[in-house]
C-alpha cells in the first residue's frame, strides 16, 4: 500500500504538523512519499526529504502554488492520486480546506480526523466532540485521510529521500489570493507550543486577560482561550481552543476561568498536564484536570505571577 502525504508549508519551513500526517502514513505498512507544492520552496522539500520513512518527495514549484490555494492544489494531488492507495494530510485549516476537494474530484468519500489506524483500510476517529470513539472501515479504492496532528509523534531518526520534480496543474481561475493579514507575535505558535495558558469568559474583560498573557509570558507558552471567551470579543478567534477552534496537546495547559463545555475540552483534553483555576468547585474542567484550584482568578494567579517571579 503506498500513501502520499501532503506537506504542509510557507515555503520557507515545513509545519510540524506534516510530520504527523507522515507517522500516520507511515503506519498504513507500505511505501510513503511526501508532496510539496509551493513556489521557491526547495528548502522545503529537503526538510521532508529527511523525514525517517520517506522514499521520495515529489516537489512541485511554481508560482499557481505559492499561495496554497486549494484549488489548483486539489487539482494537482488528484493527478498524483493514480499511484497511491492513500492520500493523508493534518486536520489543520489547511488540510480541511483541500482535502474534502480531492475527495470529491476522486469520489471516494473523506475519512475525517484519524487518531489511530488499525489497518490499511481501519481508522479510530472521535465522534460526539470526542467523548467516543468510532472505529470506521472504508471500502474505497483510494483513501482520503485527515489526521488529528496530537494523535501521532514523529518516528525517531532521520531519513534521506530522494527528491523528484513533478509538473504544475493549470490555474483553473477559480480562485484568486488576495490579501494576506499574519498575526506577528514573540510567543509560541498555539498548535505547536509545549506550554498554553488559556482564559475563559470567568476572566470577565478583555483588559482582565491581560492576567492570562502575562503568566503565558513567565512560562514561555502561548495564549489560548474558550470560545466563550472569543465571542466576548477578549481575545480574537485565532486563539480559541476547542471543537471548532484549535486541537492542542501541549506538555502543560493551564485553564483560568472556564467552565469546561464540552467543545473546548474536546480541543484540549489530550494535554500531558492539565491544571484548572476557576472559582466554581463543579465546574467540568475540573473532571479532566490534574490539578485543580478552586479560587478567584483574580487572586490566584496574581499570586501565582508573584510565585514564578522571585
Amino acid at each position: 500500500m503506498r500513501a502520499l502525504v501532503i506537506a504542509e508549508h510557507d515555503n520557507r519551513h515545513l509545519k510540524p504538523a506534516t510530520l504527523a500526517a507522515a507517522e500516520a502514513a507511515r503506519q498504513l505498512g507500505g511505501g510513503v512519499d511526501i508532496l510539496v507544492a509551493g513556489a521557491r520552496c526547495a528548502a522545503v522539500a529537503e526538510a521532508a526529504a529527511a523525514i525517517p520513512g520517506v522514499e521520495t518527495v515529489l516537489l512541485a514549484d511554481d508560482a499557481v502554488f505559492e499561495q496554497a490555494l486549494a484549488e489548483p492544489l486539489a487539482d494537482l494531488i488528484a493527478g498524483l492520486a493514480g499511484g497511491y492507495d492513500a492520500l493523508l494530510a493534518a486536520a489543520t485549516a489547511a488540510g480541511k480546506n483541500v482535502m474534502p476537494r480531492v475527495a470529491a474530484l476522486l469520489d471516494v468519500q473523506q475519512v475525517s480526523d484519524i487518531v489511530a489506524v488499525v489497518s490499511p483500510d481501519t481508522f479510530v476517529r472521535p465522534i460526539y466532540a470526542g467523548n467516543a470513539l468510532a472505529t470506521v472501515r472504508s471500502a474505497d479504492a483510494k483513501k482520503v485521510i485527515t489526521v488529528r496532528t496530537t494523535a501521532f509523534e514523529a518516528a525517531a531518526g532521520s531519513g534521506a529521500a530522494a527528491v523528484k520534480p513533478v509538473a504544475a496543474v493549470a490555474d483553473a481561475g477559480l480562485s484568486q489570493f488576495l490579501e494576506r493579514r499574519v498575526t506577528e507575535s514573540v510567543r509560541p505558535e498555539l498548535t505547536s507550543a509545549r506550554v498554553i495558558v488559556a482564559g475563559g469568559r470567568g476572566i470577565g474583560s478583555d483588559g482582565a486577560f491581560a492576567l492570562v498573557s502575562q503568566l503565558a509570558d513567565i512560562l514561555g507558552g502561548a495564549v489560548g482561550a474558550s470560545r466563550a471567551a472569543v465571542d466576548a470579543g477578549f481575545i480574537p478567534n485565532d486563539a480559541q481552543v476547542g471543537q471548532t477552534g484549535k486541537i492542542v496537546a501541549p506538555d502543560l495547559y493551564i485553564a483560568v476561568g472556564i467552565s469546561g463545555a464540552i467543545q473546548h475540552l474536546a480541543g484540549m483534553k489530550d494535554s500531558k498536564v492539565i491544571v484548572a483555576i476557576n472559582k466554581d468547585g463543579e465546574a467540568p474542567i475540573f473532571q479532566v484536570a490534574d490539578y485543580g484550584l478552586v479560587a478567584d482568578v483574580f487572586e490566584a494567579v496574581p499570586a501565582l505571577i508573584d510565585c514564578l517571579n522571585r
